[in-house]
Order: structure tokens, then sequence, then C-alpha cells
């Protein structure tokens, strides 16, 4: 050994690394001593299941073993003098993902998540100087997160180093002007983005929309400002921004009121973005009067699939002038009117139109009372065939219009007639109907409800014609027996069951205790059971801890009444419908 510590042994030393591992230590102009080079060899001819990672690159992926000897040929390849860099960027990557995992997150290099995280004006400091160790980063979503509103700048201004971002989502985080002006200032360096959602701030409304104006990108495909208080002041700007975004594939204004006044402009420059898709207008002070604007532009784009006009009560008695147009919209898969004050002129005018959208799948006309009298009507001008999702709960249904849904109820994949009181004891003219295999929603809350109803349910169950079943709504049926809630929760045939519902009405009561033992063996059976409502069912502190213990273990959320110290609930079997409790049809 003392021999090889001369200047002649030195060369050779160094040569002999040369020779044997064919590159230099990470350290240029270091040597490193024979015992380095053994425990090299050893660690290059374990198997890949035996390499562990340093300390410092847990975060890393696999390809990048945390042995320094392990990367030294591909440091090489790169370039003399990349060494530092990696070390520079592997120590970036160690602060991102101390920062995440502080936040209960992973690193991604390409998603960043940090929705519902509670962070503060500090912590978007502190991410804005850590962006330039993701420079893959394609979606950011900083939703829910309300202290960051007024600190937008100093995130924006680090975006340089996410130009590649697509998805950038930041809904609900108390945005304000000076937000919306520095987010626009930034845009600039993210040209691929693709989605952005500003939904659920209403600091963008008020003109604040203004600061986005001829900001975005052609490739921007959806744009989304739920609930944003856009005023008449935001339309010009909205406007503006719809036209010059001819690759818009999504448009949601929903929950925007107060652009009523000035519908029209904003109507106007939709015949501009030609590749829209999916445009959403729930609750967004669309009128009759807006109608006929907002028809004309339909008829430049053809490739609407979804249409959502819900909740614009008024549209009432004018909607036969957006019919006319509907016709243009042959590839309209979804429309929906629900909760719109639709009148009996109304559904006559959409009756006569629906022949002429021979790809429509859904039709939401549910909440609208004069539905209940123009069913058969309704069902006997759609494509049969093709409908998915037909809800009419709410809708007044008589006996000939119940009779006239089980004409459709074969190929739909939900049925919901909650609230119509006529389903109480023909319940098995609809469950007839059905198809095996095809339903994976059946919402029957507050219909009166038998016992003989529940029972012939659980006869279908038996028969595994409900085997698809995703979603059981039998709330607020109080009517029913001890005897049908245990033959349903006996029957079996639900394996696919995620959510069950059987809650009765807010001001009553009654115990459980006579079909618990069925539902607790009947649990097993349920293994995607992921929610469990039975609010206002009593429970003996006995019962409680069985159940507690069946569905802890599973994780499954359970909704019930807290105990109630020994005060026991007023009963009311019946569970009849009371003035304060009846749901109002619109």
């Amino acid at each position: 050994m003392i021999r090889l510590l001369t200047s002649t042994g030195h060369d050779v030393t160094r040569a002999s690394n040369r020779t044997r591992d064919g590159q230099w230590g990470r350290d240029t102009g270091q040597w490193r001593s024979p015992l380095d080079v053994i425990m090299n060899q050893i660690r290059r001819k374990r198997g890949a299941p035996d390499k562990k990672p340093s300390g410092r690159f847990l975060s890393r992926t696999s390809d990048r073993g945390g042995i320094p000897e392990d990367r030294e040929t591909e440091e090489r390849e790169r370039g003399e003098g990349s060494g530092p860099v990696e070390s520079e960027r592997d120590v970036g990557w160690g602060r991102l993902s101390v920062f995440l995992k502080r936040l209960g997150k992973k690193a991604d290099s390409r998603s960043l998540n940090l929705a519902h995280c509670d962070l503060t004006a500090t912590d978007v400091l502190e991410l804005a100087t850590l962006l330039q160790y993701l420079p893959q980063l394609e979606e950011a979503d900083l939703s829910w997160n309300e202290l960051i509103g007024g600190s937008l700048r100093a995130l924006t201004s680090h975006l340089q180093h996410g130009g590649g971002i697509r998805t950038l989502r930041l809904c609900s985080c108390r945005l304000n002007a000076d937000d919306i002006t520095a987010l626009g200032e930034a845009l600039g360096c993210v040209p691929l983005l693709e989605i952005l959602d500003l939904s659920w701030n209403s600091g963008v409304g008020g003109g604040a929309l203004q600061g986005l104006l001829g900001k975005l990108h052609p490739p921007l495909r959806e744009l989304h400002l739920v609930a944003c208080q856009l005023t008449a002041a935001d339309a010009d700007a909205l406007g503006g921004i719809v036209g010059a975004l001819p690759r818009l594939w999504v448009l949601d204004v929903s929950c925007n009121p107060q652009l009523t006044e000035q519908w029209e402009k904003l109507a106007a420059s939709l015949c501009h973005a030609t590749s829209l898709a999916r445009l959403r207008l729930q609750a967004a002070g669309v009128t009759s009067n807006s109608l006929d604007c907002l028809g004309g532009s339909l008829r430049y784009l053809p490739s609407v699939r979804e249409l959502d006009l819900s909740c614009n009560k008024g549209l009432a008695g004018g909607l036969s002038r957006l019919t006319f147009y509907l016709s243009h919209l042959t590839h309209l898969e979804s429309l929906d009117l629900h909760l719109c004050c639709l009148t009996h002129t109304d559904l006559e005018a959409l009756i006569q139109v629906l022949p002429s959208l021979p790809e429509l799948t859904q039709l939401d006309v549910s909440s609208n009372k004069e539905v209940g009298g123009v069913v058969h009507s309704l069902v006997s001008a759609l494509p049969l065939t093709q409908m998915r999702h037909l809800p009419l709960n709410s809708c007044s249904l008589n006996d000939e219009s119940f009779t006239a849904l089980a004409l459709v109820v074969p190929y739909l994949r939900t049925v919901d007639v909650s609230w119509c009181k006529v389903v109480g004891g023909r319940l098995a003219l609809l469950l007839d109907a059905l198809q095996p295999s095809v339903i994976q929603e059946l919402r029957l809350s507050s219909c009166q409800l038998t016992t003989d109803d529940l029972r012939h349910l659980a006869a279908v169950c038996q028969r595994v014609c409900l085997s698809s079943l995703r979603v059981l709504d039998l709330s607020y049926n109080g009517q029913v027996g001890e005897d049908g809630w245990a033959a349903l929760f006996a029957a079996g045939g639900l394996s696919l069951l995620e959510d069950l519902d059987v809650s009765l009405r807010p001001s009553s009561s009654a115990p459980c205790v006579a079909w618990l033992p069925s539902l607790l063996s009947a649990l097993p059976r349920w293994p995607a059971l992921a929610r469990l409502a039975m609010q206002r069912w009593t429970l003996t502190s006995r019962a409680r801890e069985q159940l507690n213990h069946a569905l802890r273990k599973r994780g499954i959320l359970l909704e019930c009444d807290p105990p109630a110290d020994g005060v026991t609930s007023s009963s009311d079997p019946t569970n009849q419908d009371r003035p304060e409790e009846t749901r109002p049809e619109e």
C-alpha cells in the first residue's frame, strides 16, 4: 500500500481506475483509493432490486439511483461541468419534496395538486421559488385555498419556469382584480395552456376579467368561470376572449345571473368559437329575449354536444325561439332544461324538435311541473334505444305518464322519479321494465313506497337484474314496514353498490332494530360500498357499536344521527309529508 502512494504508483492507480471503471470520480482531479475501486465494483455487481437510493434522492424516479458512481457515465456524456448542475437540481427536488410532504402531498414532475391544502401567502412565495425544479410540469391545481388571494403575483412572476403547463386551476382562491391582472401578464409564459379554471372567485367579476383580454392563446380548449359574479361590464371582455379562441371546446359561465343585461353581446361572440362542444349556461341570466341571439350563434356551432340552460327561469314561455335553431345541432348529445319553469307551450316546441336530434342520449327536464302531462308525447319523440339519462323527478307524474315512462326505462342508465307520489304502490311496473345489468342509478326518494314495493325490489335484486347498480336512494319513504327493509337487505344481487340512502324525513324517527341484523349481514356482500346514509333511524348503544365496528374496518362513510344521550326521539313510523317538509316542485 505504501508503494502505491509514490508518484509512479499514483499514476498506476489512476491508470488502473481508468482501466477498471472507464471514468474518473465525480470530483475531477481527485484519485480514488483501491478500496474505493473495489467497493465501486461490488456496487456495480449488485442486482437492480438490491440498489437503494441515497436519502436525498428518494423522491426521484427509479431510473436515477442514489449511488454517485452509478451515474458517472451519464454525467460524463452530458459534458464537463454538468455535475454541479445535476447536484443543484437534486437539492432543489429535495426541497420541493419536503415542501409537498409538509402539505401531505407527494412530488410528481408532471402534476402539482395542492387543492384544499390551506396554503398561505408564504406558502405561495416558497412554491414560486420551487417551480424551476418542475420543468416538465403540465398540471397545476391550487383550488380551494382562500388564503392565497391577493398574493398570486408572487407565483405568476415565476411562471416562466412552467412553460409546459397545460392545465391551471385556481378555483375558490379569493382572487381579486390584481391577481387576475398578474395572471394575464404571465399567460405569455404558458403558451400551451389548454384548461383554465377560475370558478368560484367573485373577484373575477366587476371588470377584472378585462385583465385576460388578449392574453389567452389559441390552444386554450376549456374556460371555466362558474360563480364569478360576472356582470354586464364583463360581458364585452368575455365576448372578446371567446371570439379569439377558435379551438375553445368547453365554455362554462354557469351561476352568473347578472349577465342578463348584456347577454346579446356574449351570444354574438359565440359564433367565432366554431369548435365549441360543451356550452354550460346554468343560472347564467338567460331570458326568453336572449334566446334569439343565442339561437343565431348556434347555427355556426355544429360541433356542440352539450347544452346546459338549466335554472334559467327567465326563459319560460320563450323556448320556441331557441328550438328552431336546435335542429342545426345534429351532434347534440345532452340537453339540460331542469328547473326552467317550462310551460306547456315550451314543451310542445321541444317535442317537435326532438326527432331532429338523432344523437341525443341525455335529456333533463326535471323540476318542471308541466312535464307530467306530456311524458307520453315526449317519450314518443325520443330516440329510445340510445337514451341513457331521462330524470323526471319533481315532474308531477300521473298514472298515464308513469306508464309511458316504462317504455324508455329499459335503455336508461339512471332512473330518477323522486318526489313523484304516483310511484308508491306501482313500483313493480317500473322494475319489471328494467333490462338486466343496465341501470346504474335508481333514485326513489319521497315516492311513498310501500312494504310490497320493497319486497318486489328485493325480488328483482335476487334475479340479479340490478347487478350493475351503484347508487340506490330510498330516502324519505317512512311508510315501508320493517319486513320490507329486511327483505331488501337479505336479497343480495347488489355487489357493485357504492351509495345507499335509507334516511327518514328530518322531523321524524323510527327504530331500526328489527332489520339492522339483515343490514349487517348484507355489508360483506357489498364490497364497493362507500357511503351509507340512515339518518333519523334510532339505534341502541349496542347496535350503534356493531354498525360502527362493521363499517370502520372498511372506511365506509356512515351518515346517521348522533347518540341522543338517553333521550328517546319521538317516533313517526308512517313518516307522512308535513307542510314544512314538502319539497317544492320548482
